[in-house]
């Protein structure tokens, strides 16, 4: 829909374009849609069908109509872009003296190439019974035809194209080339088709390259430089060994708190069993398997609740079967399972309800953030809903099954020892609740002014593995000279020992999705596995540090060291590679470079800045053919009649295609380089004049060509007569946002989080820039998108609070134990802080979405241990016994469910590989918020129970005495010994 809107305003604006302009829509793809890069190369030894080395035209050709049309065909390829070589053109280089001898104009030549090389169609006629179809061909199929056209008879003499022009297969006017490894070469970018998966598409193009190659003449092939399956298989890699190691720690905590072997294997059935119904919703879904959507999965998480269903049947039939003194009947063990799920189902369910209700807001985000955490999201939550479905249906009736034979009636020693240490830190925290609770809630207060304190940043870089160099050089640098300068600067980065592999692109390709000047270049820089490092151990900054000092060491660049996605990221984000923009808005450049210099002088004074940098906005070398009015009024001729000669002559105009095959190459009327690339041999370029004015009498006196050639007279002017040749520098690009110009400073940040670095630039600009009435500076990067996603978070996260209180209160009935419970929240939060801290972790979207996780895990333990008490009270258990004995009864559960939660993210917190540093803060955050969780659920919350219970129990003993007296002579029950 978006691009049938742009087509149609486009029909309105041509009119408005200058001519020759055609303006057109880029690709379907995204920004981040250059999915995969290869290179056309031949051997030296190599040879054409003239016998003759591959030259770049040859390259590109073959690039263009062998190569290329094979791998568009490719599902979800939506565009092949080349870049590099030359386009095979046909070039018809008029001599100006030729042209003045034989009084032959530059128009004259284009309008007898067009009518000399067409094909027509005349219908059909019907003889004898057949059809004949009729066609007249006339187009030319080689260099020779277009030698022989005839431009003009002069007294029955025909004047040929190759009597005043030479025809030979020339080179287009290029404006970017590639290379690799310090050599011209053909490269070619694939882009994706939006929605496609680009995993799936890129191992379609290389399987698809591998067959290419073989169609290929010998010596030539196509090599791939970069291809984002290695990224996307590194990061899956990742991913895969962080599930693996979570799951094996969650299955050993299993064994060795349950203390039954049997029980823990069906309990950690469930892990494999959710995750076939996830990956079956995944699909259903159309979301795929990728470091967001899977890396945020906790098997710890998603068997809480199985693992509190579990571990109460288990202590049911044991004590039942210690009770009977026997082996349980089938029918027994049903029925005990069957009370005991009853029993705790009502809490587990509601606790991972809590856990998915938090998760529902993430869905509501826009935005990049949105792309990014949706994903996950829906795997968590398809994960949690089906183990939730699996705890109450195919664990209670496997533990039914399969729990037949004698259960141990003696907890294991970690268990037992667990106990001794709890009971008595118990006894102590109930006793001095008061305390207990004051100290929590300072240590709330405490980490909530850590965090105000605490840097932030929209999402953790990640480390993709190789570097994307950006060098820019001054304005005017010519193609050729763009090219050597990269030569020099590649073979000095090849000698790092880390670099595998170097390659560029100078300018811009075919398609313009990313216009650059030739001063300008983007270096990829391809980096060895870290085994073949001679140091394995050096840290990436340390890389960082060599490559910019290996660069640094050639003179006349200026850089910017990225990555491939991340720079493209940066683009999507903000219009511009840097992680931070300042952007100055107004009408005079001269006002708005001004400004932009005083502060690109305060950012690299910044802490953290580096590649600080003024967008070129001025020095390009302009050449201005100014043509005199007066002087073309006296001599009869229009402005558009000069401007068509020059147009021609030093520009190159199309005048027809040449046909070879189904390859087509454009027919082009240009000066030759010698003459074009003389300033002083334009100036005797010749001007056609009118012939004669109305009345038939010359209008003009004649004047020969060249003035000091004694040749012919004719009707001609030269150049330099009409017109002044001035070089000066002129604007080398105006940019424009939101239909106001804009001059942007950037720079990225090194060594600090990005929203401190931006707090601090912003009070020095503020303080030491004066802004100009009409001109307006904005920030743009990374930092924009941190700011809208927080503006979001700050709706989203309320939300999922008031969600969980919701719940909390349609299980318990009771705001007060709700509110209980929920103080479960800060604690968490608490553990989340101090663990990103201790990590030296800033905060971000990453972290925050933790938290809105940790949210749902913190009360998950709260509704099972408070629901216990309750029932024990219910039953007529004293107020200190019911808590006491509450709270060592579900010792066992509180701690297996938090431990193979926080454990189930352990190798998320500590793993190196490509995607762990998006892991890692959401892992970082889950961990430490467990921990103190788990802390509050097992001490503070017992006290807080006890705080704020006393008159309630009383009550409730009250008319559990009262209902005993009226019904029955017995006394009432007597409160159990713990």
């Amino acid at each position: 829909f978006g691009r049938q809107l742009i087509a149609e305003r486009l029909q309105e604006v041509k009119s408005k374009l200058p001519r020759r302009l055609e303006p057109s829509m880029g690709p379907i793809a995204t920004g981040l849609g250059e999915i995969f890069m290869f290179t056309v190369t031949a051997d030296p030894a190599a040879r054409n069908e003239e016998g003759k080395p591959y030259s770049p035209t040859d390259l590109r050709t073959i690039q263009d109509w062998i190569i290329k049309p094979q791998l568009r065909n490719i599902p979800g390829v939506i565009e092949v872009n080349s870049i590099g070589g030359y386009e095979k053109q046909y070039h018809v280089t008029p001599d100006p003296a030729k042209l003045v001898t034989f009084n032959v104009t530059m128009r004259q030549l284009m309008e007898a190439l067009k009518l000399n090389n067409n094909n027509v169609g005349a219908g059909y006629i019907e003889k004898n019974g057949e059809q004949w179809l009729i066609r007249a061909p006339g187009q030319v199929d080689k260099g020779a035809d277009l030698e022989n056209i005839v431009i003009a008879n002069r007294d029955g003499t025909p004047i040929f194209v190759k009597d005043v022009a030479a025809v030979v297969q020339g080179r287009e006017l290029r404006t970017g080339a590639a290379t690799v490894n310090g050599e011209e070469v053909v490269l070619a970018t694939v882009f994706m088709l939006v929605g496609e998966n680009s995993r799936t598409v890129s191992s379609r193009i290389a399987a698809k390259l591998e067959e290419v190659n073989r169609s290929l003449p010998a010596g030539v092939m196509a090599k791939a430089v970069y291809d984002r399956t290695t990224l996307v298989d590194s990061t899956i890699a990742t991913v895969k060994k962080n599930l693996f190691e979570g799951a094996t720690l969650v299955i050993i905590i299993l064994f060795l708190l349950l203390g039954n072997f049997r029980a823990a294997l069906l309990t950690a059935c469930v892990i494999p069993l959710s995750m076939l119904l996830t990956i079956t919703g995944m699909v259903g879904g159309k979301v795929s398997g990728n470091l967001m959507s899977l890396g945020a999965l906790d098997f710890g998480i998603i068997v809480d609740g199985a693992v509190i269903i579990v571990e109460n049947c288990i202590r049911r039939l044991a004590e039942e079967q210690h009770k009977h003194g026997r082996l349980l009947t089938r029918a027994e063990r049903f029925g005990i399972v069957f009370a005991a799920t009853r029993e705790v189902r009502k809490a587990s369910i509601f606790g991972e309800l809590i856990i998915m209700v938090v998760y529902l807001p993430i869905l509501t985000l826009t935005g990049i953030e949105g792309k990014m955490f949706f994903p996950m999201a829906f795997t968590v939550l398809a994960a949690l809903g089906a183990a939730m479905v699996l705890s109450v249906t195919f664990v209670p009736a496997a533990v039914a099954i399969f729990l037949n034979g004698r259960i141990s009636e003696k907890e294991n020693f970690l268990i037992r020892g667990a106990k001794g240490l709890y009971k008595p830190m118990l006894r102590t925290v109930l006793a001095a609740r008061t305390a207990v609770v004051a100290g929590a809630a300072v240590l709330v207060l405490l980490c909530l002014l850590l965090a105000s304190r605490m840097g932030s940043e929209f999402i953790p870089r990640l480390d993709e593995g190789d570097f994307a160099l950006h060098a820019l050089r001054i304005p005017g640098t010519s193609l050729t000279q763009a090219v050597d300068m990269q030569r020099t600067l590649e073979a000095k980065l090849k000698t790092i020992p880390e670099v595998k592999e170097i390659f560029t692109k100078i300018g811009t390709a075919e398609i313009a999705t990313d216009p650059m000047p030739p001063s300008v270049a983007d270096c990829f820089i391809m980096i060895k596995p870290r085994s073949e490092w001679p140091d394995p151990d050096m840290p990436k900054s340390g890389l960082v540090e060599k490559v910019m000092a290996a660069a640094k060491s050639v003179p006349g660049n200026n850089y910017e060291l990225l990555q491939p996605i991340e720079m493209r990221f940066n683009e999507l984000i903000a219009g511009v590679r840097s992680d931070v923009a300042v952007k100055v808005f107004g009408d005079e450049m001269e006002v708005m470079e001004d400004t932009g210099g005083q502060i690109e002088d305060i950012l690299k004074q910044v802490p953290g800045a580096v590649d600080v940098k003024l967008e070129q906005t001025t020095g390009l070398p302009v050449l201005t053919i100014e043509v005199n009015r007066p002087a073309l009024a006296s001599y009869g001729l229009n402005i558009a009649d000069v401007q068509e000669v020059i147009e021609i002559a030093i520009g190159g105009k199309e005048a027809g295609q040449v046909f070879e095959g189904d390859r087509r190459f454009a027919i082009l009327v240009r000066l030759p380089e010698s003459i074009r690339t003389d300033l002083e041999a334009l100036k005797r370029l010749p001007i056609p004049l009118p012939q004669k004015a109305a009345d038939g009498s010359k209008r003009i006196t004649r004047i020969a060509y060249p003035p000091t050639a004694s040749l012919a007279e004719a009707d001609t002017i030269p150049l330099g007569e009409l017109a002044e040749f001035k070089l000066a520098p002129g604007p080398n690009q105006i940019s424009r946002e939101n239909a106001k110009r804009r001059v942007v400073v950037t720079a990225n940040v090194r060594g600090r989080d990005i929203s401190s670095f931006v707090g601090e630039a912003q009070k020095r600009i503020a303080a030491e820039v004066t802004v100009q009435p009409g001109y307006w500076i904005s920030w743009g990067g990374q930092f924009e998108n941190l700011i809208s996603a927080s503006e979001r978070l700050k709706i989203v996260v309320p939300v999922a609070l008031l969600l969980i209180l919701i719940l909390l209160f349609s299980a318990f009935g009771s705001v007060k134990d709700a509110l209980l419970i929920f103080t479960g929240v800060p604690m968490a939060l608490t553990g989340g802080i101090i663990a990103l801290w201790l990590r030296g972790i800033p905060l971000s979207i990453s972290a925050a979405v933790g938290f809105i996780a940790l949210s749902g895990v913190a009360v998950l333990n709260g509704v099972v241990m408070i629901s216990f008490i309750k029932k024990l009270i219910e039953d007529g258990m004293g107020l200190e016994d019911a808590i006491l004995g509450g709270s060592l009864t579900r010792l066992r559960p509180v701690l297996m469910t938090a431990l193979v939660a926080s454990l189930g993210f352990v190798p998320m917190a500590i793993a190196t590989g490509p995607g762990a540093e998006v892991q890692r803060p959401l892992a970082t955050v889950v961990i430490g918020g467990i921990i103190s969780s788990t802390i509050l659920t097992l001490l503070v919350l017992p006290a807080l129970y006890r705080m704020f219970s006393r008159h309630t129990v009383e009550r409730m003993s009250n008319v559990a005495s009262d209902s005993w007296a009226s019904t029955s002579n017995v006394s009432p029950p007597q409160t159990p010994k713990v």
